[in-house]
């Protein structure tokens, strides 16, 4: 029988030290396109990924939205008992709900991969790094989403995984490295225009603690323009502020306060639910537990309206746990807390842990037209991030502006989208779309790279595959580059095209249909964009109709068909309000009367 490696990560330093040895990749996660001389002397396989199978995704899904459920259940009722407190499960659920989601459908994913590549594939070995344990706990949200797509973190959680159950199964050689966890990301450094806002708000935000903060409507991250925000605040008769939050104390982890394991929840768990169990209390950041007390002082000195009638954010109610905090206690006291879409995919996928989440916690949830008759929390309202008051417009005469995006290579939150590997997929449909185009009309298009690259090298791949196309690195001006076009091309199903399509920009949309699943009843409007040659199910498709349309494309995007068609679409999909400061005015007023009967009860 011939030994075979596994090889879990792109951390290279547990990988075979020789040349021509048998490995097997747990998946393509592990191989750097800018190390593939290295990978490429391996003999090796890769692992069949277990969520290719979009059933299997869809049904994992529904298991572990019911698991968190269960979980988050029993860890706050824990955490109520820990920190001597009688907080609702609907504190806890605002609180820590959106770490227990991402951490326990992560950490299915990659015991799942083990299972699978173990137990069929007969691996022999490992490499694993020897560490301390609580090297990978995080301190807060915001910790953990600097951690969880690299390969260091990854590479622990494996170990651990290893260590627990299959130390018998496979020889685990243990590694001696001094290790630090750190992000390997790389950002897009910020414009002039960017840092120049940022000194605005907080310039503002300076001059609107000096007066008193017993504000009616606490506003922040809103997405909304920052013109459009103030003059709300002053519409609805207070003095308008930008609030700011900060990071939370840091606290180091201490395993005397983690020696404890969740309860069991019923009587035959499956395996990975043992495992949840022992894992939730060793990673939970150190701000739910060892830093809590600190925290709930920090939140007693914020400069923030003690009896707020209604918060409103867009996106401060995942990573923010200071805000978090500040916001659970007053959801508790009946503060009405409302959150706005902030992105594409809403209303649209037949599963995502995000809008579950948000949706569950919100008192009014105020989506970008969309409403559902089983969530009565879903207020129809408006494209938040399209009411600037300068309307965005295309140029007949320019290229072509084609927008790609990046996820980590490692899982993270589950929704009805590209997984991991399946990225490689969403690329080479990116490719089969140029390919398909004529070279002329190819070296017209623009391409904008996600300004995060999460390890995939994209810049590389793209210069050493197709280097005739041209790249943005996602550094220049976005609403130059669309003025600057003719055509937009929008190739998933995010905040995009949402925009284009709000702002009338020529645009069209293909992807893999079995990548990014549909509700059914959102069928028939995409349905209705691909008759008039917006919506494509192919690539092929897509550069087929842009060569027809290319010479005469405002007379295709204006003419009535695919006018009625966008409008159809954007008041369900991107709602534009005649009057936004107007309607939002009357919303939230309508909210804080809901407050004022709630307390007078």
């Amino acid at each position: 029988m011939v030994d075979i490696t596994l090889i879990t990560t792109a951390d290279e330093r547990t990988w075979p030290k020789g040349e021509g040895e048998s490995v097997l990749f747990l998946g393509e996660w592990c191989k750097r396109y800018s190390r593939k001389k290295k990978w490429e002397k391996l003999n090796s396989i890769v692992a069949p990924y277990h969520w290719d199978d979009r059933k299997m995704l869809s049904k994992d899904y529904q298991y572990l939205l019911k698991l968190h459920e269960d979980l988050l259940i029993d860890l706050s009722c824990k955490l109520n008992q820990i920190h001597s407190v009688e907080h609702s499960l609907r504190y806890w659920r605002i609180l820590i709900g959106p770490w227990l989601g991402y951490f326990v459908q992560m950490l299915f994913d990659r015991w799942s991969m083990l299972n699978q590549s173990i137990e069929k594939l007969e691996c022999t070995d490992c490499k694993v790094i020897e560490r301390d344990q609580l090297s990978v706990v995080p301190n807060d949200m915001n910790d953990f989403g600097n951690m969880y797509d690299g390969d260091d973190w990854n590479e622990a959680i494996y170990g651990q995984l290893l260590d627990n159950s299959w130390s018998k199964s496979v020889r685990i050689e243990k590694i001696q490295i001094q290790q630090k966890i750190k992000n390997d990301q790389a950002f897009i450094q910020q414009g002039w225009k960017t840092l120049l806002k940022s000194k605005l708000k907080n310039w503002i935000f300076r001059l609107s603690i000096l007066f008193p903060n017993e504000a009616r409507y606490f506003f922040i991250a809103t997405y909304l323009p920052l013109k459009t925000d103030l003059l709300l605040q002053v519409r609805l008769g207070q003095f308008p502020r930008i609030w700011r939050s900060n990071r939370v104390p840091v606290t180091k982890p201490d395993m005397r306060k983690r020696n404890w394991q969740l309860c069991k929840n019923k009587v035959n768990e499956s395996s990975f639910e043992v495992i949840a169990r022992q894992f939730v209390p060793l990673h939970i950041p150190t701000v739910y537990l060892e830093g809590y007390d600190q925290l709930m002082k920090t939140v007693d000195l914020l400069p923030w309206p003690k009896k707020p009638k209604v918060i409103f954010t867009s996106n401060a109610y995942n990573s923010d746990d200071l805000f978090k905090a500040w916001a659970a206690e007053k959801v508790e006291k009946n503060t009405q807390f409302v959150i706005g879409q902030h992105g594409g995919l809403f209303g649209m996928a037949p599963f995502s842990f995000t809008e579950d989440h948000q949706i569950k916690i919100a008192t009014k949830w105020l989506s970008w037209g969309w409403s559902d008759s089983s969530r009565s929390r879903v207020v129809p309202m408006g494209n938040l991030k399209c009411m600037r008051r300068r309307q965005v417009r295309y140029n007949p005469n320019g290229g072509a502006l084609m927008v790609s995006m990046a996820i980590p290579r490692y899982s993270y939150h589950l929704y009805a989208g590209i997984v991991s590997k399946q990225w490689l997929d969403f690329v080479a449909d990116h490719q089969v779309f140029l390919y398909s185009l004529p070279q002329t009309l190819r070296e017209q298009v623009l391409l904008r790279l996600y300004g995060n690259d999460y390890g995939w090298d994209q810049f590389d791949r793209w210069n050493e595959q197709m280097p005739e196309v041209c790249l943005d690195l996602g550094r220049q001006n976005y609403y130059k580059l669309i003025e600057q076009s003719r055509l937009f091309i929008a190739t998933y199903n995010a905040t995009t095209y949402l925009e284009s399509l709000n702002w009338n920009i020529p645009t069209i949309i293909f992807w893999n249909p079995m990548h990014w699943e549909l509700k059914e009843e959102v069928r028939p409007y995409f349905e209705l964009l691909e008759s008039v040659g917006i919506f494509h199910r192919t690539p092929e498709s897509a550069a087929q109709h842009m060569l027809e349309v290319w010479d005469n494309v405002s007379d295709w995007w204006e003419s009535r068909e695919v006018q009625s068609a966008r409008a159809q679409f954007c008041h369900q999909f991107s709602r534009t309000l005649p009057d936004p400061i107007g309607d939002l005015q009357s919303f939230f007023q309508g909210v804080s009367n809901e407050y004022d009967l709630s307390v007078s009860v």
